[in-house]
């Protein structure tokens, strides 16, 4: 791992706007210097590209004259030549210039939308995580990053020319003739307002295909995520019709959207072919009356084609412009939501001295429909090891996420050594707690990068240390790569009690004082349990541990056990004080099947039937 990466110091996430124009506001802030002096250029740029055909004007009269006076005609288009030449060479430097300036600044601004969507998206709790497609949230990402840029670049380089264009052609063509500049700027003004109206009510079709765009996105992702799901149950046909309905809807808003598109444009042409035909023709009819020169009539055609042709891609652009703004409007309500959990202004890091772990008064509900815990009060002491045991739903990954704060109670108050756990910074408390989940997900990385995670100073030989004690290092040696081996998305080349070891490993390496397992043990056979349980022994010595656990074995040899049921502390002692009492967690030691604790009280009335 690069040590830039372990210990660069990442600025504090500022807040975000949750709407499209400030959102991309915000870094035209950021880059003033940049896009001001793309401003600048672009409008150099359009500015020598319309009076072009006032060059070509003073070159043709220039001629019309040397040849009515029998003069040298190079001599009469000497001056405008140059000046011809010197509008095209501003042409290409400024055009370059601000190409130049785009190939810099245009991945340097994508990549900041992105870093800073993925920050803010990093603060959200679990509830929301658990509630959105993570392959959905990364498109969102994507397409808002691509959406900000094009907006600005629309602006830039498509409605500030045209802006300069029709200013410069207007003050040329009043001087040949007023009512001719009226009328081609009043179109220009009507035509530009209108396509902007109709193209601003694109916004909702954009928003809603983006939307559609995300959920297919998403569907595929999750899919692929459970592609051994869907071959052990034989359902690749079911997973292709049921991205089928996705697809469908992705399809008939995409058609909605484009058919819209589409009535504009028709608009859009015809107005145009008026246009250019009215204009012609009474340039034409000014030139037949001796109204304007050869040359007045070249740079009032030119002038007016450009400027219609100019107006009738702005129009395309503002549809585009509408689409993108969709994008960004769909991704930024998505992810720019206020956090749920939040450090308080001035949170201190947690200081664990003794490693107490207090509940006081706890309420919590995931929903209004869902309560878990009411009026919790439980401790767990310093250096204490605590069992939890109770049926699936009795609330005891509930309280272990509690005390990470991944969720918030809604009442009551979570101390570690008397320091409420929303006082202090979120990660301080967490980098305070070692967690060892009954499923652990690995990066794709390297498995030295993965048990590295746990402290990202530690040296080689610490990692490969504590994949000892963890016993990963025998099957992590047996590999082709060691401890360079890739270990697939979330992990899935190796098996479950492989993962497990290295989460282990992790955790050992982490050292932190207070330790959290959840089925940490689950996915282990027998024999490689009791090599497991010498590390864990180690792991678990001097440090306040609560373990999970469905397989009751495993939680004798605790200093406490808590029974939930319901959400509630049905029972509280050692194993053998509750095995005495002849209560609740005696009961499931009786009729645990194969070791492990039933699901729930009617499978475990089934399995005594």
């Amino acid at each position: 791992m690069d040590a830039s990466l372990q210990h660069a110091a990442l600025p504090a996430v500022e807040a975000l706007p949750d709407r499209p124009l400030p959102f991309c506001l915000r870094y035209v802030r950021r880059y003033w210097v940049q896009v001001a002096t793309m401003v600048v250029l672009e409008a150099g740029q359009s500015g020598c590209s319309i009076l072009l055909p006032f060059a070509i004007k003073q070159m043709m009269d220039g001629v019309a004259v040397a040849q009515a006076g029998g003069h040298d005609a190079w001599a009469a288009v000497r001056e405008p030549f140059w000046l011809f030449a010197a509008l095209n060479l501003g042409v290409v430097l400024c055009s370059r210039a601000s190409g130049t300036l785009l190939v810099m600044l245009g991945p340097a601004l994508r990549r900041r939308v992105r870093r800073e969507l993925f920050a803010w998206l990093q603060l959200h709790s679990q509830r929301y995580f658990l509630s959105n497609f993570a392959g959905s949230l990364a498109n969102r990402i994507a397409e808002v990053s691509m959406g900000v840029a094009q907006v600005i670049w629309t602006v830039l380089f498509d409605f500030w020319p045209l802006a300069i264009s029709f200013g410069v052609s207007q003050v040329l063509l009043a001087q040949v003739n007023p009512r001719l500049a009226l009328v081609l700027g009043a179109w220009i003004v009507v035509y530009v307002l209108v396509s902007f109206l109709l193209a601003r009510r694109c916004r909702r079709y954009a928003r809603d295909y983006a939307a559609a765009r995300s959920a297919v996105s998403g569907t595929i992702v999750d899919s692929v995520s459970n592609i051994m799901t869907a071959k052990l149950f034989a359902r690749r046909d079911f997973e292709r019709r049921y991205l089928d309905d996705y697809l469908e809807v992705e399809v008939a808003r995409a058609r909605s959207t484009f058919w819209f598109m589409e009535g504009i444009r028709w608009f859009q042409f015809l107005s145009a072919l008026v246009l250019m035909l009215g204009v012609i023709g009474y340039a034409l009819k000014l030139f037949g009356a001796g109204a304007m020169s050869a040359g007045q009539f070249a740079m009032a055609a030119s002038l007016s084609l450009l400027l219609i042709e100019q107006a009738r891609g702005l129009s395309r652009r503002f549809l585009e412009f509408f689409e993108f703004l969709g994008n960004i409007n769909d991704g930024v309500g998505m992810i720019v939501r206020p956090h749920e959990v939040v450090d308080l202004p001035g949170a201190a890091p947690l200081a664990v001295t003794r490693g107490e772990i207090r509940f006081e008064h706890v309420d919590f509900a995931y929903s209004a429909e869902r309560p878990v815990f009411r009026d919790l009060n439980l401790v767990f002491a310093p250096g204490e090891r605590v069992g939890l045991v109770g049926y699936s739903g009795s609330g005891k990954s509930t309280l272990v996420n509690l005390v990470l704060r991944l969720f918030e109670p809604q009442a009551g108050r979570i101390l570690i050594d008397g320091q409420d756990v929303r006082t202090v910074t979120q990660e301080s408390l967490r980098a305070a707690v070692a967690m060892i989940p009954q499923d652990p997900l690995l990066f794709h990385r390297s498995l030295m990068d993965n048990i590295r995670y746990g402290r990202l100073d530690a040296s080689d030989e610490e990692v490969i240390e504590a994949a000892r004690r963890a016993h990963a290092h025998e099957f992590i040696v047996a590999m082709e790569q060691g401890y360079d081996a890739l270990v697939g998305e979330r992990g899935v080349k190796l098996s479950g009690g492989q993962r497990q070891r290295i989460a282990l490993a992790r955790a050992i390496l982490k050292g932190s004082p207070i330790l959290l397992l959840d089925e940490a043990t689950s996915a282990l056979d027998s024999v490689t349990e009791k090599l497991i349980q010498q590390s864990l022994d180690f792991l678990m010595r001097d440090r306040t541990v609560v373990v999970i656990a469905h397989r009751l074995s495993t939680l004798a040899s605790m200093d406490r056990i808590v029974v939930f049921h319901e959400g509630r502390v049905v029972e509280d002692g050692s194993h053998a004080a509750l095995l005495a009492r002849d209560g609740h967690y005696a009961h499931m030691w009786a009729m645990q099947a194969g070791g492990f604790l039933p699901e729930d009280a009617q499978a475990e009335e089934a399995a005594g039937d």
